[in-house]
């Protein structure tokens, strides 16, 4: 029998568009809570999965995010 491994769901790709991107991590649960945070400057890129502990990714600021849907901008 294989071990879970955490995974949910495929990759997420964000690009920061200017500096201090922020990238959030919200968790699963009766409570939804931050629980981990990066900030990323213009063109950096994090690669990002949901796992069994987060339910949300929120991102602040001008970015570039692709994910299995397509690809969309966030900020202004």
């Amino acid at each position: 029998m294989e071990e879970a491994t955490g995974v949910i769901a495929d990759f997420i790709v964000v690009k920061a568009l200017q500096d201090g991107v922020t990238v959030i991590g919200l968790t699963r649960g009766k409570d939804t809570r931050f629980h981990h945070s990066e900030k990323l400057d213009e063109g950096e890129v994090m690669i990002l999965q949901f796992t069994e502990h987060t339910s949300a990714i929120k991102i602040r600021g001008k970015a570039q995010i692709w994910t299995k849907h397509g690809q969309m901008d966030s900020g202004e």
